[in-house]
């Protein structure tokens, strides 16, 4: 053993006082999750309030997960293909994606924070002493300078005894998490509102198609009135009144294209388009499509682990309750153990030789004393912060609740008015045909067959509508039940 080595401190004193820095505690509160989404000391509801509304029904059978394609159940093909074009190519989706991509990122800063570290280093310099220094006076030869040849190696690991560093690792986790399940929620808005828009523009185009049949049957009527006035059989005012009514039923026509194009500019935009490119699947008229008999909503407790916006506020508490950890951890003390080795000579060329070594190691440990209240300000700052995130949890656990009962009642109302107004259309339909039949019989003046046609084009534009409404209710129902986030594409995963 050469005389240097000889001279280094004991190796296993060194690991010992590792693995002790190893074995330490975490300072600050361990996070406990919400059990079966308890928010300020309640549970879960068994049942939601609403959930006997007719069409839905709380058990889910095999088939009926709103979890996964909640979509497929209206069995509209172009509809499904549009979502998950917009999944692959959402620019909001994509961001969503980079942000976990960063969060992930930062996790490995926090995470190499706990590992050893090791630096190279090579230098040269040349020096001069005073000669007015003792060193100078009684020393060598100073007036000349001096050259130094140096390589070397520095390392250092700090040894988180306390629990800081991990604790630093445990919130970068959370904020990981908390931007999936945001990932997840935002998959869920934009397949709510591609399906949204989607229904909207059927819906507008399917509007469109019942005033323009009810333009050609005006307008059938005004020609009929005009050749009885011209027979003198019935009054200019029947005329006028018939044409009227043929123009303001055209004017209907407008304002709905203008809404059923804004649809498509909105659908070409969500899936990553400009407003003016083509897309094939949108081409023509299509049916609304039609909501399914039953829908399984599932139970309370199963919405709190279902819904992305909960496990997002969820996991934003739990990073947050770590960074107590991460502050309270500054107020003990910093071990670290450090070591240089190298090579250093005055002549380059005796740089290599063994006894142009050098090296020193040891422990060393750092403990703030007096900062001025800084530590423990940052303590009570972290603390308020992880109450603010519980606040936030229970808001969210409460709004997600009220949105399922809000949009159950809203699916089972529409369902109500569209079958009224179905039968509002038959009758106005035979309305319109018993008042002509009066009125050619001279039994029954014109103004009630404009009457008649008047209403059964209000009822008919209605009908379409109510049946657009209830498949916008349905979807705002999925959407509030959190469904359709597990098809996320392979870039999130």
């Amino acid at each position: 053993m050469s005389k240097s080595s000889s001279q280094l401190p004991s190796i296993s004193a060194i690991l010992a006082a590792a693995a002790l820095a190893l074995s330490g505690c975490k300072v600050g509160p361990d996070y406990v999750p919400p059990d079966n989404g308890v928010f300020r000391g309640h549970d879960a509801p068994s049942a939601f309030v609403e959930q006997a509304q007719p069409g839905t029904t709380s058990t889910t059978a095999p088939g009926d997960s709103i979890e996964t394609l909640w979509w497929s159940s209206l069995n509209d093909q172009t509809l499904s293909d549009l979502i998950a074009r917009a999944i692959g190519s959402n620019n909001d989706l994509r961001l969503a994606i980079e942000r976990i991509a960063e969060a992930r990122a930062a996790r490995g800063i926090a995470a190499g924070a706990g590992l050893p570290t090791l630096d190279s280093r090579a230098g040269y310099s040349r020096s001069r002493q005073s000669e007015n220094t003792e060193q100078g006076r009684f020393g060598n030869d100073s007036s000349s300078g001096r050259d130094n040849y140096f390589v070397g190696l520095d390392a250092g690991w700090e040894l988180d005894v306390f629990g800081g560093i991990a604790r630093s690792v445990e919130a970068a986790q959370g904020d990981i998490e908390a931007l999936d399940a945001d990932r997840r929620d935002v998959q869920v808005i934009l397949a709510a509102e591609v399906a949204r828009n989607y229904v909207d523009l059927r819906g507008f185009q399917q509007r469109i198609l019942v005033t323009l049949g009810n333009v050609r049957a005006q307008a059938d009527t005004l020609g009929l009135t005009d050749s009885r006035f011209k027979a003198g059989l019935t009054s200019e005012l029947d005329v006028v009144q018939a044409r009227a009514l043929l123009e303001t039923t055209r004017a209907a026509i407008p304002p709905l294209e203008e809404s059923a194009r804004a649809a498509v500019h909105r659908l070409r935009v969500l899936m990553g388009l400009p407003p003016g490119s083509s897309i094939d699947a949108l081409d023509g008229e299509g049916p609304i499509p039609v909501a399914p008999s039953r829908i399984a909503i599932g139970l309370p407790s199963e919405l709190v682990a279902r819904r992305p916006d909960i496990r997002r506020a969820e996991r934003q508490l739990a990073a947050q309750t770590a960074r107590i950890g991460v502050a309270t951890s500054d107020l003990f003390p910093k071990f670290s153990l450090t070591g240089s080795f190298g090579l250093e000579s005055a002549q380059i060329g005796s740089l290599p030789q063994g006894d142009s070594r050098f090296w020193s190691i040891g422990p060393a440990v750092r403990w703030p004393i007096f900062q001025g209240g800084r530590i423990r300000a940052n303590i009570e700052v972290q603390e308020s912060r992880a109450r603010q995130a519980l606040l936030t949890y229970d808001q969210t656990v409460l709004i997600a609740f009220e949105e399922v009962e809000n949009a159950l009642v809203s699916f089972s109302r529409s369902q109500a008015r569209r079958d009224s107004l179905a039968e509002a259309v038959a009758a106005n339909r035979r309305a319109v045909e018993l008042s002509t039949e009066l009125n050619r019989a001279g039994l029954a003046d014109f103004q009630r067959v404009l009457d008649s046609q008047t209403d059964l084009a209000q009822t008919e534009e209605q009908q379409v509508a109510g049946e657009q409404a209830v498949v916008q209710a349905l979807i705002r129902l999925y959407k509030a039940l959190g469904g359709g986030w597990q098809t996320a594409s392979p870039q999130s995963q």
